[in-house]
This record gives C-alpha cells, structure tokens and sequence, in this order.
C-alpha cells in the first residue's frame, strides 16, 4: 500500500484502487470538500503523473474519457484548485508522491489497463440528494427529479412561471458553464424534445452563476443528473418497431352492402394514420385502394 498525506489532502493507493480524501486545510475548495472522498478503480485510470516546483509539487491523476460523470459534465472547466485529481504536495514528501507515480504505474502495467475511452460510467457521481443555491436559483435534485426554484435576484420574466420540476426521464442534455470575467456561467437543463434555448437568464430551465463562491458547486449537481442519463459513448438503443396497421389483402372478395360504412370509416382512419406518420405514403397508397376495391 502507498499512502502520501498532505495538508492539501490524503491519497491511498492498495492496488486496486486509489482512494481520495481532500484536507480540511483552509485552502482546500468548497467543491473538493463537498464532494468528499473518492475513490477511484484502476481500470478507470489511464496515467499518473508528478509534478515538481521550487515550493510545492503536484500530483495529477489522468482518468480515461468517458469514466467520470463530473469530469463529463465540466468538460476540462474545472481549475486546478477545484480538480479532485490533483493533489498539492510539499517539497519534504516529493519521494512518497513518486512512489506512488511507480506504484500506480505499474499496477497498470501488470494489469494491462488501456488508456482508450470507456462507455460507461465507472464511477458513481456525487451522492444525492443534493441541493444548491447559488446565482438566481436553487437546483434540488432527488436521483429521479430535478426542482428549480427562484430568488429575489432572478429575472421577472423566468420567476413568473414558478418553481420548475424535471423527471430524469425528460432531460437530454445537463450543462455546466463556469462564469469568465464579465460573462455569468450557468447549470442548464435541456429537455426533450425542445429545440430553442433562451439565455440563461430568461430561461426557465437554467440558472445563472455570475462568479460567486458557491457556484461551482452546481457541477456537483451537473455530476449527478450526469451520472443518471445514458452515457454519451453507450450504443444507442435499439429503435422500438413502429406499430403498422395490418394492410388489406390485395385481392378481397367485394363485401356486402351493409359493410359499407365499415368501409368508409376505415379510409378514414388509414387517413388519420398516413397523417400522424404511422403509414408511410406507399402503404398508405397500397392500404386505401384495397379498400376502394371493397366497396
């Protein structure tokens, strides 16, 4: 076991996995100590590096695409401070962080870890429930729910509607964009089936960050409705085949005159179904002159 402890936090490594903890110096983010400890499986890891500086040292961990849902929501926007994978480590333990760099490296090596992306999650995302309040908003998120809900600072226009309330199962896109000088980020949720998106401060199904001290961690919350919804590099799902309404035979025998109601309502209904795109205009076509031939 390789074990390196810092003011800046602890990793342990046992060979199977590295485990996390970030210090309870003040100098530690309110993400990292929010988030809590981690631990992380070697097959989720694709590189170990050291860092040496004339005061301080940095440890960093490289995981492989597609492993972590906060490294997926973030998309590279977290800084160093903020990054769960870095470690600070003083000049006097520059020996222990290099062997862990030796013994995690080699722990790779002997298990032939691949460096390549993974399509799915290995590991899990921050626990819920969460809630945060920052910026113009409140995201509350349940594991099956997101809630938005408003303060005194949020745009007349978007609090009007009152508090808003998404099921996992109607979000198609989480976003988490850090605030950059004068331009405010934001956690967005983007719903199925919706094709405009408003700016963030006009729509309803966002929040607005403009730079304060909690607002990342709305990518604590971005991280876990992340780690929930299907995983951007997983096969699609199959398509479920589209219920067809049975076609006529082609050559019925004529149906007698008091079916002939019958008749004139099912052309009504091979309309209302070519209409709503459930047959296509040929089986549409073919359906409608079997029909015909009926009456």
């Amino acid at each position: 076991m390789a074990e390196i402890i810092q003011r800046d936090g602890t990793w342990i490594f046992d060979g199977d996995a590295l485990r996390l903890t970030p210090g309870r110096d003040k100098g530690v983010s309110l993400l990292r100590k929010t988030l809590g400890e981690l631990t992380v499986p070697l097959d989720a890891l694709a590189g170990i590096s050291f860092e040496h500086g004339k005061k301080s040292g940095r440890l960093r961990l490289r995981l492989r695409d597609g492993a972590d849902p906060l490294l997926q929501a973030t998309g590279g926007r977290l800084t160093e401070g903020n990054d769960p994978y870095q470690l600070l480590v003083e000049s006097d333990r520059y020996g222990v962080a290099e062997y862990i760099v030796d013994e995690v490296r080699g722990a790779l090596f002997l298990d032939q870890v691949p460096a390549g992306a993974v399509d799915r999650y290995l590991l899990p995302g921050p626990a819920v429930p969460l809630s945060v309040s920052a910026g113009d908003g409140t995201v509350s998120f349940d594991g099956e729910q997101v809630r938005l809900e408003w303060n005194w600072k949020t745009e007349e226009a978007k609090a009007a509607a009152g508090a808003r309330t998404l099921a996992l199962d109607d979000i198609d896109i989480v976003e988490w964009q850090p605030s950059a000088g004068l331009e405010s980020g934001y956690i967005r949720f983007t719903v199925k089936r919706t094709a405009t998106k408003a700016p963030p401060k006009y729509d309803p199904n966002a929040v607005e960050l403009w730079g304060f001290k909690k607002d990342t961690l709305m990518a604590l919350v971005a991280a876990a409705v992340q780690a929930r919804l299907p995983h951007p590099a997983a096969a699609p799902a199959p398509e479920a085949p589209q219920d067809r309404v049975p076609l006529p035979p082609a050559d019925p025998a004529p149906a007698p005159e008091d079916d002939h109601d019958a008749l004139l309502r099912r052309l009504r209904e091979l309309g209302e179904l070519h209409k709503s795109g459930v047959l296509t205009d040929e089986e549409f076509a073919l359906a409608k002159q079997a029909v015909l031939k009926r009456m």
